[in-house]
């Protein structure tokens, strides 16, 4: 991939917010800093925001697995509950993505290793063009998330931070 990365269509793009689920952060202390970057990273206007919320070991009425509240869905927002690591693969994301004309997805998530690598491959094999937040994402291995991010999501996305996420959606 190449070191520019072009403007983003807000039309085309949209932007995954995936397992920041109170229980999740709950294990994982400390993660506020990561959860404000996040939510500035919501570009008003966007036409779709999609969170993907949930796991096979979480019940989705169970309040532990509410989605944080400064990130908590908003009116157009999509939501699906996986049962699997990745965003796609047991939802119908690609579906809902697919018919609101989206070609573009910016990844955030806990954790990098588990649903941020699943949803990169998901994604790529599905032929969406890739960026991850370098300061969205976080992983309870820090080695892990920084050879992810340095090394195996580069061949396959582009790695950009919050910062440069607002200015690619600026017209």
């Amino acid at each position: 991939m190449s070191d520019q990365a072009p403007v983003l269509d807000p039309k085309r793009t949209a932007l995954l917010v995936m397992d920041f689920q109170q229980d999740v952060l709950r294990r994982l202390p400390g993660l506020e800093p990561l959860v404000a970057r996040v939510q500035g990273a919501i570009p008003p206007g966007n036409s779709v925001f999609a969170r993907a919320a949930q796991n096979r070991m979480m019940h989705h009425e169970d309040p532990s697995t509410a989605i944080h509240d400064s990130l908590a869905p908003q009116p157009g927002d999509i939501v699906v509950r996986k049962t699997r690591v990745g965003a796609m693969s047991t939802t119908d994301l690609d579906r809902q993505l697919r018919d609101r004309g989206i070609d573009t997805l910016v990844l955030a998530g806990i954790s990098t290793s588990g649903v941020v690598l699943s949803t990169v491959v998901e994604a790529t094999d599905r032929d969406y063009r890739l960026y991850v937040l370098s300061d969205g994402t976080e992983d309870p291995d820090e080695q892990a998330r920084d050879v992810l991010l340095g090394r195996i999501f580069p061949r396959r996305a582009q790695i950009i931070d919050t910062a440069t996420l607002r200015g690619l959606l600026s017209p």
